[in-house]
């Protein structure tokens, strides 16, 4: 005589959720699919649902502009050059970066003439900088002048352009907007100078989980890299 099934069964398709329940093993005709064959089609789909991946790290740079020229008043304030000590600065701290080992995949920069020569520096001592993904971006330069809106923008833009393998992205700016949203992205009070970069980091799947989970001033902020400190003392944020 067959037997019957368990009231109860602990097979991988309850972990499955499924809602279809089997009837007695008596029920069954010899042409139909025995309950075994089921279950083993269950573990097949079990074992191939996807590994849970940990959230991993997104690098933000935060970086201002080096210091730019006033030698020609004709000149919109957009317009304005680098300086050469402007120049100088932008290596220095394209040098640092390197060293340090945050080299954005993705760059996004204001379009105006400074930022865009900052960025020319930097990319012409440090080669890998050349191999980023660059957009200039036109809003950046006006943003930075609006109180309390970099920091929203910023991500924004960084969530259309950032793909999720995407770690490491630099936005280029002005003040007082990039000073702002470093100060509310990590929740302390930071002083951006000419070609100062701030470099932040949160965790997340995507840039949009990232800046989800972190918020405002959940942000870890590493290092604020100064053309003009060591990079053994880059840490000392003061």
């Amino acid at each position: 005589m067959l037997q019957m099934l368990p009231s109860f069964c602990s097979c991988p398709c309850i972990s499955l959720g499924r809602t279809k329940s089997y009837k007695p093993l008596q029920s069954y005709s010899s042409s139909s699919v025995s309950p075994s064959l089921v279950i083993d089609e269950v573990q097949t789909a079990t074992s191939q649902r996807p590994p849970l991946v940990s959230p991993c790290p997104r690098r933000l740079i935060l970086l201002r502009h080096a210091h730019s020229s006033y030698s020609s008043a004709s000149l919109r304030d957009h317009d304005r050059p680098l300086s050469e000590a402007g120049e100088a600065d932008a290596i220095k701290v394209s040098q640092k970066l390197h060293q340090l080992g945050w080299v954005p995949e993705l760059i996004l920069s204001s379009d105006a003439v400074r930022t865009r020569e900052t960025l020319k520096c930097m990319q012409e001592k440090v080669k890998e900088l050349s191999e980023a993904e660059v957009h200039f971006i036109s809003s950046f330069y006006s943003i930075a002048a609006m109180d309390g809106q970099t920091a929203q923008h910023l991500q924004q833009a960084i969530c259309k352009y950032a793909r999720d393998e995407t770690l490491t992205v630099m936005c280029m700016g002005h003040n007082r907007g990039w000073e702002e949203a470093a100060s509310m992205l990590s929740g302390a009070s930071i002083e951006l100078k000419t070609c100062n970069a701030a470099l932040l980091e949160a965790s997340g799947n995507s840039w949009e989980e990232a800046f989800s989970l972190a918020g405002f001033g959940g942000w870890k902020l590493h290092y604020i890299v100064k053309p003009n400190s060591n990079v053994d003392n880059i840490g000392q944020l003061s």
